[in-house]
């Protein structure tokens, strides 16, 4: 089925204003949900609704909290988010990294034992919207236990992810979003609901063996793989060592597995404070054309720069509206019913 973005965030907002949600909160909540769907990662998409309502419902996610600044000076921060909702605690931490960079050129934020961040692209993209380089580091504790180490079979690490954004006048900004691991958890679960493999390499089963039945994963369990071996290994411990530890939140524990957290380190730089602005812009804006002027494999390839499929996803879907596999609407509407309500978009 597909469904507008404006009706899917309508209906979700409504769900999670249902569930305790502030009508604030819900329509925040929905945004970012349905903007992971319209820049093409189903994965953090609205496929989170229903773990979203049951982790609210059973108070694993508390319902309008803010982000609570535990130390701060001119250019740190950490900040506690009392296990409030990520797209909530993130937005605010964010902002105040944003606050402090405008001022001082450069500003840290430390966050810790925030609810899930959802796509992590958000936040540099939010950055390079207010000017800012970005650079973000994420692990997730409790739940999160997903990564096996480098030669190992037992999950012991989180997906790790890392984020950046560079802004580039006339033109959308550059935007990385990975994971230290080979595929994202929610990748895994779209795979699930759509009822197809993920692809080879990704993941291991209970006994070590290459698998690439989404199910197992959940059922044996088995393990994602590290990208890049040893070096997506590394990455990860890196991630966990600047998220987890140094935010004064957890690296990844299963001791904490009723709740999920999330800790994130972000860096921000102000570009006002290093020179010539019009400068840089231009030295990127060369960078990038050079970048782009390579021969491609393909007659008909072409060369994009990290954000640009997203950037493309989003005017498709806008147009076109997203699709939904019937799982995934299923589960919407049993979050729905789960909070009181019953009527919904009908699919197409």
């Amino acid at each position: 089925m597909k469904i507008s973005a404006p009706e899917l965030r309508s209906l979700t907002s409504r769900i999670f204003v249902a569930g305790g949600c502030g009508p604030e909160e819900g329509e925040r909540i929905a945004a970012h949900l349905v903007e992971a769907n319209l820049v093409g990662h189903d994965s953090h998409g609205v496929i989170r609704v229903r773990t979203y309502i049951e982790w609210l419902l059973d108070g694993q996610v508390m319902p309008n909290r803010s982000a609570e600044v535990i130390f701060e000076n001119e250019a740190i921060a950490i900040v506690d988010g009392h296990s409030g909702f990520g797209q909530s605690i993130g937005e605010e931490a964010v902002q105040l990294g944003i606050r402090k960079c405008e001022k001082h050129g450069v500003s840290v934020v430390g966050l810790r034992k925030t609810g899930h961040l959802g796509r992590i692209g958000d936040w540099p993209e939010m950055a390079a919207r207010a000017g800012k380089l970005s650079l973000h580091f994420v692990n997730t504790s409790g739940r999160g236990v997903l990564v096996a180490p480098f030669g190992g079979i037992d999950r012991r690490l989180s997906a790790n992810p890392i984020a950046a954004g560079v802004p580039v006048d006339g033109r959308d900004p550059i935007i990385l979003d990975i994971s230290a691991c080979m595929i994202a958890e929610g990748k895994i679960r779209v795979a699930l609901n759509k009822g197809v493999t993920v692809p080879e390499g990704c993941l291991i089963d209970g006994q070590g063996n290459p698998c690439s039945d989404p199910a197992t994963f959940y059922s044996d369990p088995g393990a994602i793989l590290p990208f890049g071996g040893h070096k997506g290994y590394a990455l990860g411990i890196i991630v966990e060592m600047l998220a987890g530890a140094l935010t004064g939140g957890d690296c990844t524990n299963p001791e904490n597995s009723r709740q999920l957290h999330n800790g994130m380190l972000s860096i921000y730089l102000d570009p006002a404070f290093f020179g010539d602005t019009a400068a840089m812009q231009q030295e990127i804006s060369r960078f990038i054309s050079y970048v782009k002027s390579a021969r491609t494999v393909t007659p008909a390839g072409e060369i994009l720069m990290p954000g640009d499929l997203e950037a493309r996803n989003r005017a498709e879907r806008q147009r076109h509206g997203i699709h939904l596999d019937d799982n995934t609407w299923a589960q919407i509407l049993e979050a729905a019913a789960s909070v009181g309500i019953s009527a919904a978009v009908p699919p197409e």
